[in-house]
């Protein structure tokens, strides 16, 4: 881990790094907040997952969400979304598929498997570079995200729920096997066979039998990508059939933006700190 880049902020320090990736095949960057409670000790720890063109900037720059870890004590670590200038053919054509557009997914295609492996990354190089390196609890870790990031915190806790214990969403692609940004990223990185999309379809994974303590999402209702992208009642449905607990706020209003998200993020922490320290769990 290299340190790039540190600047304090609510009493914590956001701190930028880079090293070189094993799992991707490339140097990755990402950034954490340091609140000032891992002065005394381990910390929960969340980790933020980034929408389509997003860098881990994004979120750190916009989301204001330093205010609420700070004070209910959370490392938020916020990595980028795809690997950057490998080198393929295509990866920089279009805003939703190649860079800036992993969707969390260990790709099997080529050329793409070689480096575009962004779930183990996430779940595994990453989550290990921050537990040995910084003071994060692992029995207190939660994922989150928005959009694309959304889709990938919810499956990653139904797939790792003794990983990751809470999770929740903003304006998530709830059901990717269904919409034409999930369709698209699938078949790329993962082939035509739909069986194989499955393993990274929120929806399908719920129906298959996986599940989660409970699950926050909130969704603007005013969304640009709401009705073609979206799917919150697909994954409504399947919670329901489950018996999965979900809390789905539609939030009268509000888009797909950051505006959006940093209106909302603190409850999310709140969520989080919640679902963590439950002792009942």
């Amino acid at each position: 881990m290299h340190l790039i880049q540190e600047n304090k902020c609510h009493g914590g320090y956001w701190r930028r790094y880079q090293h070189d990736s094993e799992t991707c095949g490339c140097p990755m960057t990402f950034s954490v907040f340091v609140p000032a409670a891992a002065e005394q000790g381990k910390c929960a720890t969340l980790f933020w997952l980034s929408g389509l063109t997003c860098t881990d900037q994004n979120f750190v720059q916009k989301a204001d969400v330093e205010s609420a870890a700070a004070e209910y004590g959370f490392i938020v670590v916020a990595p980028d979304t795809s690997p950057r200038n490998v080198g393929l053919d295509g990866e920089d054509l279009s805003y939703d598929f190649g860079s800036g557009a992993g969707f969390y997914v260990d790709a099997t295609e080529a050329p793409w498997r070689a480096n575009y492996r962004m779930y183990s990354y996430v779940t595994e190089e990453l989550y290990s570079l921050v537990a040995d390196n910084l003071p994060m609890d692992p029995e207190r870790t939660g994922v989150f995200g928005h959009s694309m990031g959304g889709h990938g915190a919810l499956t990653i806790a139904l797939k790792q729920p003794e990983k990751f214990r809470s999770v929740s969403a903003l304006a998530p692609i709830c059901a990717p096997m269904s919409c034409p940004w999930g369709k698209k990223a699938l078949a790329g990185y993962l082939g035509t066979n739909q069986e194989d999309w499955k393993a990274y379809d929120s929806v399908a994974l719920i129906e298959s039998g996986s599940k989660v303590s409970g699950i926050l999402v909130d969704q603007g209702d005013k969304d640009e990508f709401l009705a073609e992208q979206l799917n919150p009642e697909l994954l409504k449905a399947a919670c329901a059939e489950k018996g999965i607990p979900l809390t789905l706020n539609y939030r009268a209003g509000y888009d797909h933006s950051y505006f959006f998200i940093k209106t909302f993020i603190r409850d999310h922490v709140k969520h989080h700190h919640k679902m963590l320290n439950d002792v009942n769990r």
